[in-house]
């Protein structure tokens, strides 16, 4: 067993601080990852808090993972001691079910293996860790290539807030020519605006927040919208081609299925954790659809880095100390980054 350290929350009302604990040792097909940078996403302060009911402790979060190899087993193929490597939302899968054969792990229908508050296949009675730590061993499956070396740091979010914005794009072929909308610019809702604008769309992003439009254009959108400013929406009803929605807190969905032309999508990546009404003519007419979308597999989570390295696609970032997580989640929750807090693991002692 590897004897190792991290941040971990023991409850949900308690302040995560250190915790020492055993990863196993690297078998035949694992990679060990010395983890030199971790991102911080909204999903590990709900888990932390057990916001989402399903929090077992001690918890360590994390997981937008990236690092350098210190161990590769046997067969491993793909990696060798010294490379960089990353490790997304998933660490394993049943792999024989339909959607696990397809490259959607994350659609498994045992249920995928997360990188953190999963049960251990490898450690029996043992729920994973995440990257909130000093290392980690995950199967070679489910351990991606880094092709953009430059800013690894900047690159960590891209394991969930990038994929959970490629994916959705990607499936509904996004391309120059359309007209797409996101909803919302924090940590998802940023990406997505440069992912959308590298893929050759027309891309409006619809805020709450007059102070976002110099942001907004920066990062690659060609207008803004106020969403409160019913009089504005109103003059984009039946415009757009596919709406990204990043929002988790509580809005009117049909505000924006109403923007879409015929055969729009408006596809939901943030999780408001009450249901949307939905009013069936918002649909019915124009035959739009509404749907969902999470993170993505193994495969796509891979095109989408080599996505992002060919068009210098990274995250807007702010490195904090390990020490100073339990700020950074208070910050989280009054939405105060540009975009994603990222953990430089170094300061972990």
């Amino acid at each position: 067993m590897i004897k190792t350290q991290g941040f971990a929350a023991q409850s949900a009302n308690s302040p995560l601080a250190p915790f020492s604990f055993e990863r196993r040792d690297p078998g035949s097909t694992d990679v060990q990852i010395d983890i030199m940078y971790c991102g911080v996403c909204h999903s590990d302060l709900h888990t932390a808090r057990n916001e989402w009911a399903n929090t077992i402790y001690p918890n360590v979060p994390g997981h937008e993972i990236v690092g350098r190899v210190v161990k590769a087993g046997s067969k491993v193929r793909k990696f060798k001691e010294g490379d960089y490597a990353a490790v997304g939302c998933l660490v394993d899968s049943c792999r024989t079910c339909e959607n696990c054969k397809a490259g959607f792990e994350q659609y498994c229908e045992v249920g995928f293996v997360g990188t953190y508050n999963s049960e251990d296949k490898h450690m029996p009675g043992k729920m994973t860790y995440g990257g909130y730590s000093k290392t980690i061993v995950v199967d070679e499956a489910f351990v991606l290539s880094l092709p953009d070396t430059k800013n690894i740091a900047a690159v960590a979010p891209l394991l969930c807030a990038g994929i959970t914005t490629y994916s959705p794009l990607r499936h509904w072929k996004v391309r120059k020519g359309q007209r797409i909308g996101i909803v919302g610019l924090g940590g998802l809702g940023h990406m997505g605006v440069k992912i959308a604008n590298a893929m050759g769309a027309h891309v409006a992003l619809f805020t709450t927040s007059p102070n976002k439009t110099e942001d907004a254009l920066r990062l690659g959108a060609k207008e803004v919208i106020l969403s409160k400013d019913a009089a504005e929406m109103e003059k984009h009803v039946n415009s757009f081609d596919f709406i990204l929605d990043t929002v988790s807190a509580q809005h009117d969905i049909n505000a924006y299925l109403n923007l879409l032309k015929r055969d729009g999508n408006l596809t939901l990546v943030g999780g408001p954790e009450q249901p949307l009404p939905t009013a069936a003519f918002s649909l019915i007419f124009k035959r739009r659809s509404f749907s969902g979308s999470l993170i993505g597999g193994i495969a796509e989570t891979q095109e989408m880095l080599n996505f992002c390295a060919e068009h210098n696609l990274v995250s807007d970032i702010e490195m904090i100390p390990m020490q100073s997580i339990n700020g950074a989640y208070e910050r989280l929750m009054k939405q105060d980054v540009k975009y994603r807090f990222v953990i430089d693991m170094a300061t972990l002692k």
